[in-house]
C-alpha cells in the first residue's frame, strides 16, 4: 500500500481521505492475519517524516512487515525539485542501515538505493514487477509498458513475458543512471524492446 507519511502528507499527495482508507485496509489485513507491506515515495519534502521511528512504528504496530522506500522520479520539469539529490540519498541510506539494525521486525528496502548490492535494477521480475490498474504487468511503476495482462494469464507466465526476458537478458537493468530509474531514463530503449 502506498503511503506518503502521516495523514496530511499522504492526503496532500494521494487525495483527501486516502490516509484513512489505507489505515483501515491495514487494520483489516492485520485482523485477518495477513502479511502486508507499504511503499513510500520518498521526496525532498517527506524524507525526514517517512524515516522517523514514530512513523514506522505506527506501520509496524498495524502489522506492516516491509517498507519499500521508492525515490521520487520526476516525469515533468515542474516536479524535478521533489527528486532526492545526493545528500538526500546519503541520508536515506544511513537511515535504512540504522533501521535494519535497530528494528529487525520489519524489512526495509530502498529503491533504487539497494540496486548496487543487487547487481542492478530489480524491476521486470528480477525482484519485483508492477501490475497497473488495468492488469498490465509492467517492469516497474516508472516504466509503464506491458505485453502481458494478469487478467489473461498467471503471474508465473507474466514473469516470463517477452518484454521482461528482453530486459533481464539485455543488460539494460545493469546500466548506470543519474538516480531514480534506469528504465525511465532509457524509456526509448524499453519502447523499442516492446515493439520488437
Amino acid at each position: 500500500m502506498s503511503i506518503e507519511g502521516e495523514k496530511e502528507t499522504t492526503d496532500a499527495r494521494r487525495g483527501e481521505g486516502v490516509y484513512a482508507r489505507l489505515i483501515g485496509n491495514m487494520d483489516a489485513l492485520s485482523q485477518r492475519g495477513l502479511v502486508f507491506g507499504a511503499s513510500v515515495t520518498v521526496t525532498t519534502q517527506n524524507i525526514r517524516e517517512v524515516s522517523l521511528d514514530a512513523f514506522l512504528k505506527k506501520l509496524s504496530d498495524r502489522g506492516c512487515k516491509a517498507v519499500i522506500f521508492v525515490e521520487f522520479v520526476p516525469v515533468t520539469d515542474e516536479s524535478a525539485d521533489l527528486a532526492p539529490g545526493d545528500a538526500e540519498r546519503e541520508y536515506l541510506s544511513r537511515e535504512i542501515e540504522r533501521l535494519r539494525e535497530e528494528h529487525p521486525e520489519m524489512v526495509y528496502i530502498s529503491f533504487p538505493g539497494d540496486e548496487k548490492s543487487s547487481g542492478g535494477c530489480v524491476a521486470a521480475g528480477r525482484g519485483f514487477f508492477h501490475i497497473n490498474s488495468h492488469g498490465g504487468a509492467e517492469p516497474c511503476p516508472f516504466s509503464p509498458y506491458s505485453d502481458m495482462n494478469v487478467r489473461d494469464t498467471s503471474l508465473r507466465e507474466a514473469l516470463r513475458s517477452p518484454l521482461f526476458r528482453a530486459l533481464q537478458n539485455g543488460g539494460l537493468l545493469e546500466d548506470d543512471h543519474a538516480g531514480g530509474c534506469v528504465l525511465y531514463e532509457k524509456r526509448a530503449q524499453v519502447e523499442a524492446l516492446l515493439n520488437k
